[in-house]
Order: structure tokens, then sequence, then C-alpha cells
């Protein structure tokens, strides 16, 4: 049978990177003493499509989206939670600008590697290398998921699908704050801001959720995996 979660995942895994266990007392040292910490505010930028890439980011605290800007609007790839890297594009030579744009949700933190450093490790560290690349492999799966869900889905299916994954991947519980607006929902579901309002109320009158004030509570977890298979 088909893993329909591979189809609806706004994100690209519920666990943490852990490429940073398979280095060296030494590697981490030099990693450590090559990067430092930046706290961003809710909605402040963290990188910039098209600039120069002079770290690769780790986010240690927060949640931050990953996207693409247009003339008019953006559209949201992933969103990503504490642990994450932003920036492995730009890893390789001759490829060092960001391809996407990434903006903090809610307060966070992040780390910001020299990009040298992380490269000369990448060279000589196997296990370290490896990871990277299971890491690169899984956001390609998740960007196949995303690209399905918003060419092949209806509005209904799409609004199920990115409910499922903030609840069961990014805050892991059936009740949650949804920090992010209607139109940042409609960036995500590649809907008008008038259409996510609409969804959300229906999804309310057919008692799949609830949401009283920034809280939203997911009711019906079959039927709305249902609605999420059959788009």
């Amino acid at each position: 049978m088909q893993d329909f979660s591979a189809l609806t995942s706004c994100t690209v895994s519920n666990a943490k990177c852990v490429c940073f266990d398979m280095l060296s007392k030494e590697e981490l040292d030099l990693i450590n003493s090559n990067s430092i910490n930046v706290r961003y505010k809710k909605g402040e930028v963290i990188c910039k499509h098209g600039t120069i890439a002079p770290h690769v980011i780790l986010l240690k605290e927060g949640l931050a989206k990953i996207y693409l800007e247009g003339l008019n609007d953006s559209l949201i790839l992933k969103i990503i939670t504490s642990g994450n890297i932003i920036g492995l594009t730009t890893i390789f030579e001759g490829n060092n600008i960001f391809h996407y744009s990434s903006m903090a949700y809610i307060d966070s933190t992040a780390s910001l590697i020299d990009i040298n450093i992380f490269r000369k490790i990448l060279n000589q560290n196997v296990k370290f290398a490896n990871s990277i690349i299971n890491i690169l492999c899984e956001n390609s799966i998740q960007t196949f998921g995303r690209f399905f869900c918003l060419t092949h889905k209806q509005l209904y299916g799409r609004m199920a699908d990115i409910l499922l994954c903030l609840s069961e991947r990014i805050f892991k519980q059936r009740d949650f704050e949804l920090n992010l607006s209607r139109k940042e929902l409609g960036e995500l579901t590649g809907m008008s801001t008038e259409s996510v309002i609409r969804m959300l109320k229906k999804f309310k009158d057919d008692g799949l959720i609830e949401m009283k004030g920034k809280t939203l509570y997911i009711v019906n977890f079959d039927l709305l995996r249902k609605i999420s298979e059959y788009g």
C-alpha cells in the first residue's frame, strides 16, 4: 500500500538531524569555534534567496519556514523545526548562494556555521557526509510530495494535508497553537486567504476540528486522513 504520509508532509522529518553525532571531539570543537549563535525574532529573515551563503545554518530553537518568493506572493516549500539545517544546497563548490529564503515563524535561535569549515569536515568524515546525503535525499522526497499535493489535490485535500502535518510532525500533539496566519496557510496550501478561511470554517462545521482563538484541536483524525488520501 502506498505511504500517503510521503505526500502530505509540510516538513522533512519527525527527527532532529543526527549528523553532528558523527563528528569527533576535535571536529565538534572546530565547528563550535567557527560558528556563531544568532537570535531571530518572529518574522525576521534568516536567509535571503539569491544572496551569498557564507554559512550553513542549524536551527537550534524555534520554528521557521523555507519559501520561494514571487513578485506578489510566495510559496512555502516546508516548515522546519529545531535540529534541522538550512542551506545544504550551498555546500557544493560553485553553488554558493541560497536558493530559497527562510523566515522565523516564532522567536528562534540558529547557529551559523562557517561553510568552508563545514565543507572541510564533509570531505574528511565519511559518516558525516553520508548523513548529509541522507538529509538531502529526504528533502527531495518531501519536495516531490509537496509538488504532488499542490498539483493533484483539491482544496479540501490540501488543507487536510497541512493540518495533519502540523499536528503529527511539527507540534506532535492533537491540539496546538496555530502560529501561522491565514495568508501563510494559503502559501502552504496554494490557496487564497479567502479559500483558507472558507476551508477552516467547513472543517469546523463538519466536526473535523475545533478552534478557540489561535488554538486548533483535531477532532477526527481518521476522517482527516481519508480526506488527505483521496484529495
